[in-house]
């Protein structure tokens, strides 16, 4: 037989475990409602993606662009175009008379080759940094008119984020295609 402060311990026990359930009962509940505000609130939000490579890559003013840069630089890259061939053709020249060339002449001749070798790579890198500057530029303004009618776009269709990057990407979020349409194609 139970003493009556067992009897008292025990219900008092029962009494919080019950309490206890109720207050985990209660802040599983309230958990719950944390939780389900902000899914609630993110089925509201309105979320967009573009592809800013495929916008400089396949958008109207992208390739006007790029054809205008490649007829810019269309003379200079015949030139090393020439100039490499001229190199190869000298170099095969010279491999072929190499046997019969007195020492002097055979040294003469690999100096000249290696200057011509250190023009055409100097050449080659200044194009280079040309190309990629003046690429730049036009390039730059094409991000300036995209980032624009993105804006536009997503003041008028209501969106709350627009992404630019992304690994993966649904087709109902991506609005590439109205981007480039106000770009003009």
């Amino acid at each position: 037989m139970k003493s009556q402060f067992a009897l008292k311990l025990t219900a008092l026990s029962r009494g919080i475990g019950q309490a206890n359930r109720a207050l985990v009962l209660a802040a599983a509940l309230g958990a719950g409602a944390m939780v389900a505000a902000p899914v609630a609130n993110a089925q509201a939000t309105k979320i967009g993606f573009v592809s800013t490579e495929r916008i400089l890559r396949d958008s109207r003013p992208a390739k006007a662009a790029q054809s205008k840069i490649e007829s810019e630089f269309k003379k200079r890259d015949d030139e090393l175009q020439s100039l490499a061939n001229r190199l190869r053709s000298d170099a095969q020249k010279f491999d072929k008379d190499a046997p019969v060339l007195s020492e002097s002449e055979r040294i003469k001749r690999q100096r000249q080759l290696a200057d011509l070798d250190s023009d055409l790579q100097r050449k080659r890198r200044e194009f280079q940094e040309d190309f990629n500057r003046r690429r730049n530029e036009e390039f730059s303004g094409i991000v300036e008119k995209a980032d624009a009618a993105i804006k536009q776009i997503a003041e008028q269709q209501g969106y709350d984020l627009i992404i630019q990057d992304a690994v993966t990407v649904s087709p109902k979020v991506d609005i590439t295609d109205q981007v480039m349409k106000a770009l003009g194609g």
